[in-house]
Order: structure tokens, then C-alpha cells, then sequence
């Protein structure tokens, strides 16, 4: 069963959460957080990229980036652009973003959790993102990006939720991409340990985003563990920050490709070895797939409708093979265009359904050869059969939207 906890929060200053909260890490190439932190010194995007406070070409991996993002982290608990809370708590925290509500607990979650599998995945990760997360989080002694975490509703937790929310929120504020972010506090130890227990009956919880920071908040605490033989349980590293939602709250945006070549082949010659997979069929104008088992392809400013044939998706057994995702890797992107281990390869780009096709053409129509995949979504339902069976999804399989914010609460260890 689930363990969580509530916690002493480090979070935005009065009136400073719209200022000093980011979204995530990974949803910016270099280029796009230099111009956000230049734009906005106080961005909490500087520490989670504190390479983008050195000159153009600095290694991001070097020890002196790492020492900056701590280094700035003192810096705004200093300068009270962020605050210690002095008492334990649990945090409700809602999203509104085009009419779409999700409504979340923060707290924290166990390590134990994760390693004993009650705390699932569904997608490995990559061991130069993972170093790069936990050498982040042993420099800033801290985990300052949450963890996005999905749990099968129960309507105990989310009369609970409901009790908060009726009391004066601590921020509430539209981010620059058009999200509500509004959050309350909830420090009674009575409310609190009802929350616990009430976590304790949840069977398992999926990790929906973020398996680089909890597989490096993981590596850390087993670092601390080592270091520590006498660890009780109870040391903060042994508990990663996390905001938890009930399933049906959530929306899975579709994670579309682009190939910057067709592996030697010809034009001709690519849709030729298509058709052995799929049915294809010209599209009049750019079209996102409307059903499972459907992929929309542009290639060469054209689009295209590929179905996959039911020969080939009646040979496909589990839930994981048969994801849009796993039979455009397995039947297209391997055995066609030679992208084996797409985590490895600098010849994909994984674009979020949130960029639209317009992005796909953009980025696309750069190269004499790309071309473009545009899939339909992966469903919840089927991320957490996948987490339960002990199989995984190709990377990139979902994007979530909207994005948890970096920032509003820094978990310090």
C-alpha cells in the first residue's frame, strides 16, 4: 500500500509564486531557457538549468553548473524570494488549463515504495539523464522538480480534497502558458493523518511523469543508505516529492516524432515498405489520427493516413506491443529507418501534442528528407495495465498536460 507524508515545504514568497515558479526542466532546449531567464532573472528555471547562468557552449554537466544551481537555491531562501514553512504539511493543488481541471495532493512519497513496486513505472530511463537529476539534487541538497504521480480515484481522498479547498488558497495565479495554478495548505495533524491512512488503503501509484527525477532521487537516498548503515527510514532523503492524482482527473496528450532522414531510401521507396505494415491513403490537409491503431505522416509537405493492418495487429499480444507508439517503433522506426534505440539516436525528435502539427511541419520541412509522425494519444487505463504487468512503453509514449510547476515547492533534504 501507498506511503506518503506531508512535508516542510520551501515555496514562493508572498506574492512571488507567478514570478519565481517554471515549468519543468526537460520541456525547454538550451536556447529556450537562456531566453526565460533572461527575460525573468528570478525564474526557478535558473536552478533547475544553471548552465543557462554561464556563457553560450558551458558543459551542463561540468561540477561548477552544479555547485551554481545549490549555490542559487540558498540565494532565494536568503533573499525570501522563497520561504521555509516552519510546519508539516500537505498541499491541494489544482490545474485549469482551457476548461481541463485536475485537482492533486503534494506530499511525499516513499523510496521504498518505488523499490518494492507499489510505486510503478512504465518506461526506462537514461543513465545520463538519471546522473544529471540526482548530481542536481546532491548539490542543491534538495529535489526541486515534483514528481507527477496518478493513483486509482477513491472518493474518501477526494472528499478530502474537497474539505481543503474550502479554505483561503496560499497562491492562485494564470502562468504565461494560460494555466490556473491554485494551491492550498493543510497543516492540521489530524486532516494530515487522515490523508496518510488514507493513502494506505490505495493499492499502487503510477508514475505518470518525471521517472528521470524519482529514478535520481532513488539513486540518492541508496547513495545516503550506503553512507549511512544505520539509516531508520525516516531521513528526508528517503521520501521524494510528489503531487498525486486520482487517474480520471488526467489528460494524456499525444508524443509525435520527427526523422530527420529516410535511412537512405528514396521517397518511393520508404512508402513502398509502408505498405507491407499499413494502409495508406493521402490526406487532404494536416490531420491529427482520429482513432487507435492510426498514424497521420508527413513527408515532403505532404500528409498521409497510415492504418495498421489487422494481420499485424492481431500478432501483437500484450498491451504494450499493441500501443500505436510500440508498432510505429517496432514495424517503421527500426526495421525502415534504422532508429534501433530511439533514447540513443540524434537522428529522432520527440515533439508534445501540445506544439501541434504546425511544429511537425516546422521542424520537418528543415530537412530534405524528414518525416513526421503524428499519433493518437496513449490512455491512462493503458499506462497503468502496462505498470502493473511489469512491461514498459517506448520513451516518449505520453505527454501530459498541463505541466506541474517547478518551484511553488522545493522539498530540502
Amino acid at each position: 500500500m501507498a506511503q506518503i507524508r506531508p512535508l516542510s515545504a520551501v515555496t514562493p514568497g508572498e506574492g512571488k509564486a507567478s514570478v519565481v515558479s517554471s515549468l519543468p526542466n526537460d520541456v525547454f532546449s538550451e536556447e529556450e531557457a537562456r531566453r526565460v531567464t533572461e527575460r525573468n532573472p528570478l525564474s526557478f528555471l535558473s536552478v533547475v538549468r544553471p548552465e543557462t547562468q554561464f556563457p553560450v557552449g558551458q558543459d551542463p554537466f561540468a561540477d561548477v553548473v552544479y555547485e551554481k544551481a545549490g549555490e542559487l537555491l540558498r540565494e532565494r531562501v536568503l533573499s525570501g524570494d522563497l520561504i521555509r514553512r516552519p510546519e508539516k504539511a500537505f498541499y491541494v493543488y489544482r490545474l485549469i488549463r482551457e476548461g481541463h481541471s485536475q485537482t492533486g495532493i503534494v506530499g511525499l512519497s516513499s523510496v521504498d515504495d518505488y523499490l518494492n513496486g507499489v510505486c510503478k513505472k512504465h518506461e526506462h530511463t537514461v543513465k545520463k539523464k538519471e546522473t544529471d537529476r540526482a548530481r542536481h539534487i546532491a548539490a542543491c541538497r534538495a529535489q526541486t522538480g515534483p514528481i507527477f504521480i496518478a493513483y486509482r480515484p477513491d472518493e474518501a481522498i477526494r472528499a478530502v480534497t474537497a474539505q481543503i479547498r474550502e479554505t483561503h488558497p496560499i497562491f492562485d495565479f494564470t502562468s504565461e502558458d494560460g494555466v490556473r495554478h491554485t494551491v492550498w495548505e493543510c497543516s492540521d495533524p489530524a486532516v494530515c493523518e487522515s490523508i496518510t491512512s488514507l493513502f494506505q488503503r490505495v493499492p499502487s501509484t503510477y508514475i505518470a511523469d518525471g521517472h528521470h527525477r524519482t529514478a535520481a532521487a532513488v539513486r540518492y537516498a541508496l547513495d545516503q543508505r550506503e553512507a549511512d548503515p544505520s539509516f531508520t527510514g525516516e531521513e528526508e532523503y528517503n521520501w521524494f516529492l510528489s503531487v498525486l492524482f486520482p487517474a480520471d482527473e488526467l489528460r494524456i496528450l499525444e508524443y509525435n516524432r520527427v526523422v530527420y532522414d529516410l535511412n537512405g531510401y528514396s521517397c518511393d521507396t520508404f512508402l513502398e515498405k509502408l505498405k507491407e505494415f499499413v494502409e495508406l491513403s493521402p490526406l487532404p490537409s494536416a490531420s491529427v489520427p482520429r482513432k487507435r491503431g492510426s498514424v497521420s505522416m508527413y513527408l515532403r509537405g505532404k500528409w498521409f493516413a497510415l492504418s495498421f493492418k489487422e494481420e499485424v495487429l492481431s500478432r501483437k499480444r500484450s498491451t504494450a506491443e499493441a500501443l500505436d507508439v510500440s508498432l510505429l517503433q517496432d514495424l517503421i522506426l527500426s526495421p525502415i529507418l534504422g532508429i534501433e534505440d530511439p533514447r540513443a539516436s540524434s537522428r529522432i525528435e520527440f515533439v508534445g501534442g501540445i506544439r501541434g502539427l504546425d511544429e511537425l511541419e516546422r521542424i520537418a520541412d528543415r530537412y530534405d528528407d524528414a518525416v513526421a509522425f503524428a499519433m493518437f494519444p496513449t490512455s491512462l487505463d493503458d499506462l497503468m495495465a502496462i505498470a502493473d504487468s511489469g512491461e514498459v512503453m517506448p520513451p516518449k509514449s505520453t505527454w501530459f498536460e498541463p505541466k506541474l510547476r517547478s518551484g511553488l515547492f522545493v522539498h530540502m533534504l
